[in-house]
């Protein structure tokens, strides 16, 4: 059963960081690339980073130079750092594999607030 276990997230001052996590399980994580996406209240889900199985890396315009995504493989986990957090960051942040498939997780709960 695919699965995606979203963790790391936080209340945080503007300026601060936050690292997420994502946990997958019920495919073949080193052949995937993986997405970070992100849904703030009242807009719709968009994608933050991507990382392809290549290691290859793209970031919506936005985050460009504040945040950054890995991975590691032997722990099936992919990863967002997060700095120089802003207001509009504020969001639940979930993962997915590239393409898309399985079910959303839970998500993980961003909070930028001073």
């Amino acid at each position: 059963q695919v699965q995606f276990v979203e963790s790391g997230g936080g209340l945080v001052q503007p300026g601060g960081s936050l690292r997420l996590s994502c946990a997958a399980s019920g495919f073949t994580f080193s052949r995937s690339g993986m997405s970070w996406y992100r849904q703030a209240p009242g807009k719709e889900r968009e994608v933050v980073a991507t990382i392809f199985s290549s290691g290859s890396t793209s970031y919506m315009d936005s985050v460009k130079g504040r945040f950054t995504i890995y991975r590691d493989n032997a722990k099936n986990t992919v990863y967002l750092q997060m700095n120089s957090l802003q207001l509009e960051d504020t969001a639940v942040y979930y993962c997915k594999p590239v393409p898309a498939f399985g079910s959303w997780g839970q998500g993980t709960q961003v909070t930028v607030s001073s």
